[in-house]
């Protein structure tokens, strides 16, 4: 009985990756750009933890700058999602239902926390940091999506939006 509750859910998580958090993927396709990168750990290498090099591509660049589609009410996080998977990255990140809001934890095994205590994951949009969840933003046709990886709550990385906190 209980292989198989564990079954029904593995199951239902597989249904629910594949639907994403936006309203779906009906109507219109369009086009964003989509990169992700940790470049900024190559100048803070020594805040690096142990054993964490090699997750660190040489040159930073997790993926390149990329032509990605999406469909009307899809979110940067549908995106990040769907287009890790297809590449092949490892996403790991936590969701709030009640907010319907996502964090992301660790993309290409590089975590928050992993080059020190202020470093995480932030986004920008059209080279704006972007204080609501990655969930919360619905895509519009050619926006450039850019993650980046900080070791200075986003400071580091242009990220503007804790100023004056």
């Amino acid at each position: 009985m209980k292989k198989l509750v564990q079954l029904f859910f593995v199951i239902l998580m597989l249904v629910a990756s594949s639907v994403g958090c936006g309203s779906g993927e009906a109507g219109k396709e369009y086009s964003a750009t989509l990169s992700i990168d940790c470049t900024i750990i190559l100048s803070n290498a020594d805040m690096l933890k142990e054993g964490k090099q090699r997750a660190v591509p040489p040159d930073g660049i997790i993926m390149a700058s990329t032509k990605v589609f999406f469909h009307e009410g899809e979110s940067a996080f549908d995106v990040l999602k769907r287009e890790t998977m297809n590449n092949k990255i490892h996403l790991e990140f936590s969701l709030t239902p009640v907010h319907n809001s996502a964090y992301i934890e660790g993309i290409g095994n590089i975590y928050e926390f992993d080059c020190g205590q202020l470093s995480g994951w932030s986004y920008l949009v059209n080279g704006t940091a972007m204080k609501e969840s990655s969930s919360d933003y619905e895509l519009k046709d050619g926006d450039i999506i850019e993650w980046r990886y900080s070791c200075n709550l986003g400071k580091d990385v242009g990220d503007k939006t804790l100023e004056g906190s």
